[in-house]
């Protein structure tokens, strides 16, 4: 289901809930005491965030802000940075309201996710007019210059926005951005990346929560083809709007899972579901455990605060109830995020040197939680381009390998696939690997072909 007054994304700061030490080897993120009694400090223990979708107008209520400031660690504006907002007469850029919203994120300690820069719906008048190659032009322009003044602000950008058709058909929706060209959603995403190459870029939809759906495997070859291609795109958004017509399907973590095998993360970007009491408490509950239970499910996003600031009020989504009060929803919420028990992140950033001039150096990153953790591995080239890169990295022993992404392994050795070893220089790709046990501090070497 779906209007077009919402559409979201995000992602959580960890460090406005934890405190940090940082240490030679690397950065350490230790929970704080209290760092169980709010749903971002909850989230954060495993590495994720818990955040909201936020009306620039609702931040002179004391009630919304007192609850956005204690309970969430990543923002969304609900309508500020659409398109019809933030450039409502061609080439005339206005950003005060998201503004609002960025400034008081940014002051809180929480991180932003950039909702959206490309989508049919939410257009100015002049842009509806237009199609063909103004259209590409003018869509084009609006990702860089939004993107280029938002770069280094933005955790996330939802770069393009239901892009594909409802139904059985598992087609592009016929908008007038599609009508420019089937590659359009490509050159946004590139136009995006070169205009803020920081932030993590995502492609968000609604009913693609079923994993049988069209829709659902639609978006999925998508990703899988942008990610053979080289084509930047770092996550996919579900939106995760629930009723009784559409609950929560049984395959729901299925759904997360086979996304994050793409090599992607995967968030829940506008979560609401209709209902009261102990049904929807436990709708919420599944809908959090399904993405603990995926390693690359990276956060969660309700979209509002209270049922009253809800797109759809009538059904009391929400997790607070319209006076602020929290509802049985929260506390299933909090307990599922605590389930995963006291936990450490830590980031450790190692760089080695290949030894041959112009090769390549290896990052390693860990998110670790009590007996697992993800290890990411940054491999960036040299001063000159490289045909390929092999990444030597040893864990410690007893601790095991369960699932990869971007890399062919060999023991301790991790290798390029076909869609990542030519590298320009300076140019950087990315791979990752989940595990049981400790991941230790990693020492990553890297050597180029």
């Amino acid at each position: 289901m779906k209007l077009t007054s919402r559409s979201v994304s995000r992602a959580a700061l960890v460090s406005s809930v934890l405190a940090t030490v940082t240490l030679s080897a690397g950065l350490l993120v230790a929970t704080s005491a209290n760092a169980a009694t709010t749903l971002g400090a909850s989230a954060a223990q495993s590495g994720r965030y818990f955040g909201t979708a936020v009306a620039a107008n609702k931040l002179s209520d004391s009630t919304y802000v007192g609850i956005l400031n204690r309970e969430f660690d990543m923002v969304t504006a609900e309508n500020e940075m659409k398109i019809d907002a933030t450039e409502p007469n061609q080439n005339q850029f206005t950003f005060g309201n998201a503004d609002r919203i960025v400034n008081h994120a940014r002051a809180q300690g929480m991180r932003v996710r950039g909702h959206t820069l490309a989508w049919h719906s939410q257009q100015p008048g002049w842009m509806q007019n237009m199609e063909g190659t103004a259209l590409r032009s003018a869509m084009l322009n609006h990702v860089t210059k939004v993107a280029q003044y938002y770069a280094g602000k933005i955790y996330a950008w939802d770069v393009v926005n239901e892009a594909f058709e409802d139904g059985s058909s598992g087609a592009r929706r016929n908008s007038n951005l599609q009508r420019t060209g089937n590659d359009w959603i490509e050159a946004a995403f590139r136009a995006a990346r070169a205009a803020d190459p920081a932030a993590k870029l995502c492609y968000n939809d609604y009913n693609t929560d079923d994993w049988t759906h069209a829709k659902t495997q639609a978006v999925y070859r998508m990703v899988q083809d942008f990610k053979t291609r080289g084509v930047p795109i770092d996550c996919v958004g579900l939106q995760s709007h629930f009723n009784a017509q559409s609950p929560v399907p049984s395959n729901y973590q299925t759904t997360l899972q086979n996304f994050a095998n793409l090599g992607v993360d995967v968030q829940i970007t506008e979560l609401d579901i209709e209902g009261s009491g102990t049904t929807q408490a436990a709708n919420y509950e599944r809908v959090t455990k399904a993405c603990l239970a995926v390693t690359r499910c990276t956060g969660i996003t309700v979209w509002g605060i209270r049922d009253t600031d809800s797109w759809r009020s009538y059904g009391t989504p929400l997790l607070f109830d319209g006076s602020g009060n929290k509802k049985p929803a929260y506390t299933a919420v909090l307990d599922a995020l605590n389930s995963v028990g006291g936990t450490t992140t830590t980031t450790t950033t190692t760089t080695s040197n290949d030894p041959v001039p112009g090769g390549c150096t290896a990052t390693a990153s860990v998110n670790a939680w009590n007996g697992g953790f993800v290890v990411t591995v940054k491999v960036t080239a040299g001063a000159a381009a490289i045909r390929g890169w092999t990444v030597t990295l040893a864990l410690p022993s007893g601790s095991t390998v369960t699932n990869s992404w971007n890399a062919t392994r060999n023991g301790n050795q991790w290798s390029n696939v076909a869609y990542n070893g030519n590298l320009t220089a300076g140019q950087a790709t990315e791979f990752g690997f989940q595990g049981t046990g400790s991941a230790g501090s990693p020492s990553p070497t890297c050597t180029a072909s």
